[in-house]
């Protein structure tokens, strides 16, 4: 198969996985986590940090087991071939609604409502899902190369974006501090590993092209780590300069608070100039959930080459990307109700059932020889 000559370096995978945590959340997570924990989203979502790390260290115990082997294939040999090729394409099909056509529609919506309303979402979605798909053919090396590229350029955007708005913080928003008790901090909590982390097991499909596994675990933990402080940070600007309330009913804080630039009349305005951030984080987010769909069927189908299946599916997804969400209630009502429990089934409970599918066979393994001898 054609992926399996692809080699990326842990570098390049660090990257990968720092736009891959930071992707949609970086729009949408601030309200998400104001809405429930108030003036505490900050706390919570270092809680949030923390709990992800902890899914990533579970990812990468599964990963030292089987070093070689992507997600479908890990499915398979533990759960027998026609079982695991069943969970694995209930899998990706599932995880292709709630996550690339989520995200392209995430982003069709963030530009068609913010700037540029008089352009069709249709039209911004099929041109932003053909630069996306036209990454996915050339392959993850290419892909690996220019997250290497644009990664200084997120980096000095970012920056930029922190520097200029602290000087809009204001202290008494995030008092007083633990006003309604730590209840809401776990929901909280939930929901940025929701949107943020339990995702990251789709990147198993992408492991075995790390040219070193030893070192690309502890890049992949930093990777998250790095991408979880980078949302930390931007949350807590949210609430600090804009205030709990605001967050909560702003769609996009973190561009509401890129408005709020304005340095002595002069530098304003600039919050186009940051979207760039946005884009950059978003194409490798659709980018690799694509890359990794796409090797996932061909796999489970026992395809040579997955090329060929870039346009069919990606004419799907723009299809998906406009019709998966009827309105913006709707969208927010099934965030809450239904993303939330099926991202923990699959990102949580999966690959808990393959550690102890992976414990039972070495139990039974050992009978068996115990038996024989």
């Amino acid at each position: 198969m054609v992926h399996k000559q692809v080699k990326i370096s842990t570098y390049q995978l660090l990257i990968l996985t720092i736009l891959f945590t930071i992707g949609t959340a970086i729009l949408v997570i601030p309200s998400v986590m104001a809405a429930t924990a108030k003036q505490d989203a900050w706390i919570a979502a270092l809680v949030g940090v923390g709990a992800g790390l902890l899914l990533i260290w579970l990812y990468n115990t599964i990963t030292i087991l089987y070093p070689q082997m992507t997600l479908v294939e890990i499915m398979e040999t533990l759960l027998g071939k026609w079982l695991g090729k069943s969970v694995a394409l209930l899998f990706m099909v599932t995880f292709f609604l709630g996550g690339p056509a989520a995200v392209l529609y995430d982003l069709g919506s963030f530009l068609t409502t913010q700037m540029m309303p008089e352009t069709p979402i249709q039209a911004v979605n099929i041109l932003f899902a053909l630069i996306v798909l036209m990454g996915v053919r050339l392959g993850l090396e290419t892909l690996a190369r220019s997250a290497e590229l644009l990664f200084p350029l997120f980096i000095l955007l970012y920056t930029a974006f922190v520097v200029l708005v602290v000087s809009n913080i204001k202290l008494e928003n995030i008092q007083p501090v633990l006003e309604k008790g730590v209840g809401p901090i776990w929901s909280a909590a939930l929901s940025f590993i929701s949107i943020s982390f339990l995702s990251h097991i789709v990147l198993l499909m992408i492991f075995p092209s790390v040219d070193q596994p030893d070192q690309a675990r502890r890049a992949f933990l930093t990777g998250g780590l790095i991408g979880g402080l980078i949302l930390l940070v931007v949350i807590t600007l949210a609430v600090l300069v804009l205030g709990h309330d605001l967050t909560a009913r702003s769609m996009y804080p973190s561009y509401s608070l890129a408005q709020k630039i304005n340095i002595g009349n002069f530098l304003q305005r600039i919050e186009a100039i940051m979207a760039a951030m946005w884009f950059i984080s978003l194409f490798f987010r659709l980018a690799l959930y694509m890359h990794s769909i796409m090797i996932s069927i061909s796999q489970i189908f026992n395809l040579k080459d997955e090329r060929p299946l870039i346009f069919p599916i990606g004419m799907i997804l723009i299809v998906m990307s406009v019709i998966i969400y009827p309105n913006v209630p709707y969208q927010q009502s099934w965030d809450a109700k239904i993303w939330t429990p099926y991202v923990l089934s699959m990102g949580l409970f999966l690959p808990l059932l393959l550690l102890c599918m992976h414990g039972i066979q070495k139990v039974w393994s050992k009978k068996k020889t115990g038996t024989e001898g």
